[in-house]
């Protein structure tokens, strides 16, 4: 195991977890873009449009939610560095045709370590919220398609998902 935890960036020297050390890194400003949707059939899709979820305002509440999920992520992640966010933005894009909501974070900081799980964990929140929401009108409600697009800055520099 000693090999291999000099090739894996979470293992010590004796093969046991550990926090990279990011000490030494530049701060730099970064960002990180992640997209994700939530699949709804038409009645659950009119229900989230017109604001007639019990609960809420579907929406409002899962924006809230994933900014507050963005800023807590590295207490749900394990051997995630707490990171001084800069901003959090979430939108959403209804599709009327296919009865999805696109998610979109962006996540800013800077610093010495990336955004990307940030924007990852404020998308996945926001696709749960919008799932708590809207089950007890619809259980088969499908989360999917959650992917880094975009991250600036650091060592690695920029990227791109090609796929988009």
């Amino acid at each position: 195991m000693a090999d291999l935890a000099h090739e894996l960036t979470h293992f010590n020297d004796e093969g046991r977890a550990h926090m990279v050390d990011v000490t030494d890194k530049d701060k730099t400003y970064r960002t990180a873009t992640a997209r994700g949707a939530v699949s709804v059939n038409e009645h659950t899709f009119q229900l989230i449009e017109a604001g007639g979820i019990k609960k809420g305002d579907v929406l409002a509440v899962a924006q809230v939610a994933g900014i507050m999920a963005a800023k807590r992520c590295s207490d749900l992640i394990p051997m995630c560095h707490p990171i001084a966010l800069t901003g959090v933005d979430i939108s959403f894009e209804l599709d009327s045709t296919h009865h999805t909501i696109e998610i979109q974070a962006t996540a800013k900081c800077t610093g010495e370590t990336g955004v990307e799980m940030e924007a990852l964990t404020a998308v996945s929140v926001a696709a749960l919220t919008i799932y708590d929401m809207c089950k007890a009108v619809q259980r088969d409600i499908r989360i999917g398609e959650i992917h880094l697009q975009t991250k600036t800055g650091g060592k690695s520099g920029d990227y791109r998902n090609e796929s988009e």
